[in-house]
Parts: C-alpha cells; structure tokens; sequence
C-alpha cells in the first residue's frame, strides 16, 4: 500500500490497497441471487481487481459459472466441503492486497468497495467489515426481534452504528488483508456451514486468531459499506429461528474450545446482559400500550437466549467428555 512521503502533508493521497472478492456458493437453487451478487460488484468504483466465484464441489454449478459468468474466475472448492474450504481457496487463489467475502445471496450497494477499503488506510487495521441489511422475500414475522436479525445472517441491534472497532465482521460482507491469513493461516473447517446446515462462527475463530497473529491489530466495522441479504421464506418460520439458535449456540462452544471462552464469548457476555435485557423492555413497554406484538418479540427474545445458551452449554459438555485425559 503506497503511503505518503514525509513531510508531504495532509494532501498527499493514500491510494487504496488492490481488492480481490470471494463469492462462495454451493447450490444453482441461488442461480438468480448469484448474477445478483456478481452484477452488484460490476460497479463498483473502485472497481474489484477480479471477482472470485468458488463453487463447493458442484460440478454443474461450476459450468454454468464459467459459461454465462465470463468476466469472473470461477474455480472449484479444492478444500474440504464446506463455507471454509470454499474461502480458503478463494483466498488462495486470490491476487489483490484485500481479500473481501460477499455471500452468493447478498448484493452490495453502490459505494461498498470505496467504504470496505476506506478504514485500510490505517495499517493497523487487518480486517473490515460492514453493515447487512435484511432484503425479505416473505414478510417479516411480527414477533421476529432486531436484537436476533443475526439468525438470518444480518446486522442486528446492539452491534455499533458508526466506524468503530469490533471482535469479528459479519461473514456475508468481511474482508482482510490476503497477507493476514500467511500470519493466521486459513479458516479451520472445524467450523463454519456446509450445504444448508444452520452452524457457522468460522469468521469468528479466524478474526481471533488473526488479531492475536499480528501485534496491535485492529478489526473494524464500517456500517456505510452495506449489503443487502436476501432471506428466503424458509428463513423467517419458528423452526428455522430455533434452529438457528441452536446452532449458533453448538458452534460458539466449539469457537470457545479453539480460542477460549474469554476471546470466543466477549462480544456475546455484553449482547446478553445490555442488548437483550433492553429488546425484552421495549417490547414490554409496547404490549402495555396495547401492541401485542411487543410481547411476541420479547417473549422471542427470551426464547432465543435460552436455546442457545443451552446449545452451547451442551455442547461444551460433551466436548469435555471427548477430550482426551492428561
């Protein structure tokens, strides 16, 4: 990344670092929402060094990708199956100096790139994340909290609205710098989807683990680069929320077992004892002022923590079980 000369002065431009975008995707069932996600970087300004589409061990997606979508690099997973194979060889394979993450089914808005890039300035800053807005297929669910639009994949209440320092980015719009991951190493598959699984966490254990690799590190949210994620029907039903927690909860155990439960539940102890105590309250406030749907969104509140908490409880238990005696 190209600095400024000494004594140049505050006019002297910083120029961005290269950007190289991963698009990981599994299924043509998100053939539609795949063009999507490839039209929305074409453009972009700056415009992304090369977009990398890395289909997980799909053949007829692969040759699809590679007969309709000629201005992308499209290549197979040549990893373990699954979200952090899929990564790990885009992020092999790419060139740039930023390696950025768009989900096969998000679309970043106009401005992203510009916005992603924008914190890089800062050399201490190896990794950037931004902001994921809900695109709905079905309506949204009267009893469906802010305080838990992580289950679908997006931004949520509690996480910071302006440029500011995080634990990790939200995996369907993350970036790092591509020389972090020769420090860290790549995304362990031990955690992260496969197929339509509900788990995931990977940008998580990798966030933590890179942070420690580099001394001072910074990993930032920048809220103005945003992306819409489309969230299907199946997504908004009470099965799949309870799924979701569950999950969240069984692969947050097994971040914790990687990391440490310190580093892997630090963002999460304040979510629980500020965010949701005031979601509960707020929709409280609302059902004593005659809207029903107030009670439904904190009693889902409650009902979320609980399963995942007893997810991870569960999980940690039997992850102590298996582990072998010293």
């Amino acid at each position: 990344m190209t600095r400024p000369a000494a004594g140049a002065g505050a006019a002297a431009a910083v120029e961005p670092p290269s950007l190289s975008v991963v698009i990981c995707a599994y299924t043509l069932e998100r053939w539609d929402a795949i063009v999507r996600a490839v039209q929305s970087l074409r453009a972009q300004e700056p415009a992304p060094l090369e977009v990398l589409l890395v289909s997980d061990h799909n053949e007829d997606l692969l040759a699809r990708a590679r007969a309709e979508l000629t201005d992308v690099v499209s290549m197979p997973n040549t990893g373990v199956r699954g979200l952090s194979g899929a990564r790990n060889t885009g992020v092999a394979a790419a060139r740039g100096e930023v390696v950025a993450f768009l989900d096969d089914d998000a679309a970043a808005e106009p401005g992203w790139t510009a916005e992603l890039l924008s914190p890089y300035t800062d050399p201490a800053v190896i990794g950037v994340g931004g902001h994921v807005a809900p695109d709905w297929q079905a309506p949204r669910p009267e009893w469906f909290p802010d305080e838990f639009l992580w289950v679908v994949g997006c931004s949520y209440e509690g996480q910071p609205t302006t440029r500011a320092d995080v634990r990790n980015p939200i995996g369907a719009n993350m970036s790092f710098r591509r020389a972090v991951f020769l420090d860290a190493g790549p995304f362990d598959p031990a955690v992260g989807r496969i197929g339509k699984d509900a788990g995931g966490c990977e940008e998580t254990e990798f966030a933590i683990r890179a942070a420690r690799s580099v001394p001072k590190a910074r990993v930032v949210l920048e809220p103005r680069a945003r992306v819409r994620h489309t969230v299907t029907p199946d997504r908004v039903t009470r099965a799949y929320f309870r799924r979701r927690c569950r999950a969240e909860g069984r692969a947050k155990a097994v971040v914790s077992g990687l990391s440490g439960a310190g580093a892997a539940l630090e963002t999460e102890r304040d979510y629980v004892r500020r965010t949701l105590p005031r979601g509960v309250l707020r929709g409280l406030r609302r059902a004593l002022r005659g809207d029903l749907a107030g009670a439904a969104t904190a009693a889902t509140i409650v009902e979320g923590a609980v399963l995942t908490a007893a997810a991870y409880g569960t999980t940690r238990v039997r992850l102590a079980r298996r582990r072998p005696a010293t």
